[in-house]
This record gives structure tokens, C-alpha cells and sequence, in this order.
């Protein structure tokens, strides 16, 4: 089978690059075909063998670089013209879209069905949400004013988004996330999708929002291998990987931290929120892990903290603690309580509550038993690995 995968980023940026490498390279293993479509970029890794790909495009620079670039974030010719080459010369039999609004834009998928037509070739489009973006402009369904959770635009329409300024404060910006989000919800371009991957059931139901999409949702969790680090004899602290950011709840853990000054917290991951975390004395912050480190970092702790302040889809993070062995407390938003069962593999708490949080970090740190029983049941979990996903991506492209 042949399948090109669409992304507007072709090099490692976040966890839709990291998922489409990953689906990219097990498919090739078990002998079908794939190439890639998106932005070019001096750092891209993967491509196709046309070698056309579209502008790189910087949504997030200060000012709109190109005054032809509020117009290629609505409608792009150019990704119509350059997608064209590519399934005219490796004629895909799925294509499987994830990132692609704004730079890209939905402009490629009347391409799609106008190269199937013309072909007489069947192709089934498959569409995996990594966030909200078909139904909120701004993706992360969070007023960056205020910094708290939202869901206007499923409730009062995406004038919302302009309403309050939601693309990164910017008022042109969320007037163009509204026209573009407004103009394809209206044309109906979506129905060409044949599936929408909805990582979570919370996915689902935002996106279900939208009569047009509720016909295409389905729920597909992540999937996560076992690492070889599982199972490891457990040292003492108490772990926090991911981004420092105050959406990710970060605030919220160093106020715990700085509360309970006797148990050691363990850091590992980048960003902006990094002064902070060592202004706090009884946190280790080891930087960025990867691979075979970060996994064994994960499977030493004796528990992780996953304190997110903005809905999360199907966070890897948690499923990747459970499946090292590592019980898990996790904010009660999103997918997470999905993947997280409460008083089995870890504890739920109200997000943003640093009373609540502290007690349950102390008690669990202290009740050695329960944390056993915790551990022994994440031993037993299993989620779907990479090899059991493609199997059931793959009747996805064969319909």
C-alpha cells in the first residue's frame, strides 16, 4: 500500500512529528510505501520523491512576513499546486493528514478528490486531531488573555476567537483563525475526510460539536511501546517530565514543591519556566532526556507528577509512565483520566489546586504500600504498541 503523510512540519518539532515518524517508519518495515508532503525547512528529515514541498511558513513571528501571507494561511495555491506533483507522481492509495491548517490550509484536500477523480483511483483520506483546531482557531482551547480554559467556540461560534484576541494575542491573527475556520466549516470541506483519529473520547466530543465532523469521529488512543527500563528498582524522588510551562501546570508543582521540602523532586525537560525551577531547593532539574535515559529516568521514580493547567488530547507523557512501571498523579483535564485510572495506576486531582495536590503527593510518598500496589498495577497495563496501531491504521486506509 501506498501512503503519503501530510504535516506541515517535516523535521522533529512535537508529538504529531514524533507520531508520524514513528507510523512512517513501521509501515516502511512492514513493506508498504510512504512519503511526505509539508513545509520545507533546512531541518526536515523526511520528504518525497517529487521533492515538491510549500514555503516555510512562520505563523507565530511577530508580524505577517509576506503581505500575501494572510491569504496562503486561508486558501495556499501554492500547497494545492505542490501536492498535485506529488500524488500525480507517487499515486498514494491513503493519505493520511495531521498538522495542516494554516500553512498548508484544507486547500489540499479539494486537490485530493480532484487527482482521485481524475485518476479513477480510490483514495481515502484519514485525518488524526491532535488538538481542536477544527473546531477553535486557536487549537489549545485557552484564552491566552487570561490564561484560563475555553470553549466559546464550540458553544457561541469562532467570533469568539476574534472576540478575545485567542491567536497569540494578536487581533488580525484571530480575525484570520476565525475567517478561515468559518469559511471551511461552511463550505463543508471536512465531509471530503473519510475518518477523523480522535486520540481521546474528550477529542471526540469537542469535535462532535460540528454535525459535519460527528459523521467522520472515531476514538483511537495513542500508542506507546514498553520501554526495556521497565521494572527497575525504584530510587527516591518524585519526577515531572515534559515542558516548563505555566500551562502545563508548573506554577502549581513548585508551589508543592517549595511545600513539602523534604521529599526530593526530580526536573526533567526545557523551557521558559526554567529560572523559576531552580529558585526551588528540593528540585533536581536534570534539562531535556531522551530515549533510553528519560526512560529509565521514568522508571526509577517512584511516582510522576502530570499537574496540566489546558486540556490535554492523549498525553504520551502519562502513558509512557504507566507503561514503565510508574504510577501517575495526573489534573483531572482531558484525556488524561482516560489513560489514567484512578486508585489503580495513580491519582486524579482538581487541576490548578495546590492543596489538593500537595496532600495526595505526601500521602502517596508516604503510604509505601498503596504506591506498591500502584506500581504493580501500571506493570499489568498495556496500551497499544506501535506494531498493534498500524494494524488498525491500515484497515483505516483500506476502509
Amino acid at each position: 500500500m501506498k501512503v503519503l503523510i501530510v504535516n506541515k512540519f517535516l523535521y522533529l518539532n512535537g508529538g504529531s512529528e514524533t507520531y508520524i515518524f514513528k507510523i512512517g517508519e513501521e509501515l516502511q518495515r512492514t513493506g508498504h510505501e510512504v512519503q511526505y508532503f509539508g513545509m520545507e525547512h533546512e531541518g526536515r528529515i523526511v520528504g518525497n520523491r517529487a521533492e515538491c514541498y510549500t514555503e516555510n511558513m512562520d505563523f507565530h513571528t511577530g508580524k505577517l512576513r509576506k503581505i500575501l501571507y494572510p491569504f496562503k494561511i486561508i486558501y495556499s495555491a501554492e500547497a494545492r499546486r505542490k501536492i498535485r506533483c506529488v500524488l500525480e507522481d507517487f499515486q498514494p492509495d491513503a493519505v493520511h493528514l495531521n498538522n495542516f491548517n494554516f500553512q498548508i490550509t484544507p486547500s489540499i484536500l479539494y486537490e485530493i478528490r480532484k487527482y482521485e477523480k481524475k485518476s479513477g483511483q480510490k483514495v481515502r483520506i484519514v485525518y488524526t486531531a491532535h488538538d481542536s483546531q477544527l473546531v477553535c482557531p486557536n487549537h489549545l482551547m485557552q484564552n491566552p488573555s487570561t490564561g484560563k480554559r475555553c470553549s466559546q467556540c464550540l458553544k457561541q461560534g469562532r467570533i469568539s476567537c476574534m472576540k478575545n484576541k485567542c491567536i497569540h494575542g494578536s487581533g488580525i491573527k484571530s480575525m484570520l483563525g476565525f475567517v478561515e475556520g468559518t469559511l471551511y466549516a461552511r463550505l463543508k470541506t471536512y465531509e471530503k475526510i473519510d475518518v477523523i483519529i480522535c486520540p481521546s473520547r474528550f477529542m471526540k466530543e469537542q469535535l462532535d460539536s460540528d454535525p459535519v465532523l460527528r459523521q467522520k469521529t472515531i476514538v483511537m488512543h495513542n500508542f506507546v511501546d514498553r520501554p526495556e527500563a521497565a521494572g527497575r528498582e525504584k530510587e527516591d524522588y518524585v519526577l515531572y517530565f515534559g515542558r516548563y510551562s505555566l500551562e502545563k501546570g508548573i506554577d502549581t508543582l513548585l508551589k508543592v514543591c517549595s511545600k513539602l521540602p523534604r521529599i526530593p523532586f526530580r526536573f526533567a525537560g526545557a523551557g521558559p519556566m526554567e529560572e523559576q525551577i531552580g529558585r526551588c531547593k528540593n528540585v533536581e532539574n536534570v534539562g531535556f532526556l531522551s530515549g533510553g535515559e528519560l526512560f529509565e529516568t521514568i522508571a526509577k521514580a517512584r511516582f510522576t507528577v502530570f499537574p496540566s493547567e489546558c486540556y490535554e488530547n492523549c498525553p504520551f507523557t502519562v502513558m509512557e509512565s504507566i507503561s514503565s512501571g510508574t504510577p501517575v498523579i495526573g489534573s483531572n483535564l482531558g484525556g488524561i483520566p482516560e489513560v489514567l485510572e484512578e486508585n489503580v495506576t495513580g491519582e486524579l486531582f482538581e487541576s490548578g489546586n495546590v492543596q489538593e495536590l500537595k496532600g495526595k503527593v505526601e500521602r502517596l510518598w508516604k503510604e509505601r504500600e498503596r504506591l506498591e500496589e500502584y506500581t504493580s498495577a501500571c506493570r499489568k497495563v498495556h496500551f497499544d504498541t506501535l506494531q498493534e496501531y498500524c494494524k488498525k491504521l491500515l484497515k483505516l486506509y483500506e476502509n
